[in-house]
């Protein structure tokens, strides 16, 4: 719909020859406020206790699988029409193969508990994967040993500067006594992603990790260190912060979509030299997620369909330098792909669901 909404706001603008000046700058700014934000609503969403273990170990392998499968299945076969280097064709496949949070996550808010948990881990690890997978193929040259060995250095470094900022913001949490406390935390925790992401280290990890912390307080309470935070006060200015946060998250997520719906061109959604493609891959996601979920014995419904591409598959393909972009992996073909599985999505969201099945989805989530 807002993308919709932003498309007609753009054929409106241009019936009545009103004069706005070139908006595509925005995007990725946009879009990486949007992603951070989106991230930090789902983690502190979430549990962390040992009878979670099972779930984040099957969304953990349900977000990397299908995607490492088709990843390399659509470089090979760009390979074979001959579109470029592997390398190159593998970059840009990446951006296809990552799940948006952006959508995934607002749209199951209505569906059973134990579908929402487990489409707020698969979708938020699927991001993290995703920006590590592309970081690791297009800033290595070569891959060896020594990249290895340097992208787990990167990831040891990460964990150690989010553990750092996590008690240093919970403490500016809990200590700030203004009454403008929380803009300042979302603006510090947007400049340690940015930093983080100059140096190309992991930062959505630091995201992950300080929403899980924040909200996990109760949880940690165990620990002798958390005390010295007086978990307790802690706790009631947490709830404050989502409040904001989740507003934060929906205006930021509302004005990228009614955005990108500007910026598309209709002759990019009718493209027909690239619709063949988007069908194809949009087949292949979900035939390699079907045989996923039930290797992993989830059920089909409605997690076959919660596999939208969105906000990040947008960034990912802007971050793409010229020299390694592939002439059929284009903004038409993006376009396509995105507005194809999120109609999917929305479909198989509506379609009511038997009694059984959500009770089957709902003993999934607290297993």
């Amino acid at each position: 719909m807002l993308l919709l909404l932003g498309w007609i706001v753009r054929q409106v603008s241009d019936m009545m020859k009103f004069h706005i000046p070139d908006l595509t700058p925005l995007l990725p700014v946009l879009g990486t406020i949007g992603l951070i934000l989106i991230v930090l609503e789902g983690s502190l969403e979430l549990e962390l206790d040992k009878s979670k273990a099972p779930l984040i170990r099957k969304s953990f392998v349900v977000a990397l699988l299908p995607m490492l499968g088709l990843a390399f299945g659509m470089a090979f076969l760009f390979q074979y029409f001959g579109q470029g280097s592997f390398k190159n064709n593998l970059i840009n496949a990446i951006p296809l193969c990552v799940i948006s949070s952006a959508i995934a996550i607002p749209s199951v808010k209505s569906l059973s508990a134990g579908v929402k948990e487990f489409v707020i881990y698969e979708s938020s690890l699927s991001d993290i994967i995703g920006v590590l997978f592309f970081n690791f193929i297009a800033l290595n040259e070569t891959f060896g040993f020594a990249s290895f060995e340097h992208f787990v250095l990167e990831l040891l470094i990460m964990i150690v500067i989010s553990f750092a900022a996590t008690i240093g913001l919970s403490l500016l949490l809990n200590k700030i006594d203004h009454h403008i406390k929380f803009a300042p935390i979302i603006l510090l925790i947007i400049l340690i992603y940015s930093v983080s992401k100059i140096y190309h280290l992991p930062a959505l990890i630091f995201i992950l990790l300080f929403g899980l912390f924040l909200g996990n307080l109760d949880e940690l309470k165990r620990f002798k260190w958390i005390r010295k935070l007086k978990a307790e006060e802690l706790d009631k200015e947490v709830h404050k912060f989502k409040d904001l946060s989740n507003e934060a998250t929906f205006l930021v997520r509302a004005l990228f979509f009614l955005l990108f719906g500007y910026l598309i061109e209709t002759k990019e959604i009718l493209n027909a030299e690239t619709i063949v493609w988007a069908i194809g891959v949009v087949a292949g996601i979900f035939a390699l997620r079907a045989i996923q979920l039930k290797l992993s014995k989830l059920p089909l419904k409605p997690l076959l369909f919660i596999s939208p591409r969105g906000l990040i598959t947008i960034l990912l393909f802007l971050a793409i330098e010229p020299a390694q972009n592939i002439p059929i992996v284009n903004k038409s073909l993006i376009i396509q792909v995105i507005i194809l599985t999120a109609f999917i999505m929305m479909i198989g969201i509506m379609a009511p669901s038997s009694p059984q099945t959500e009770e089957k989805d709902d003993t999934e989530g607290h297993a």
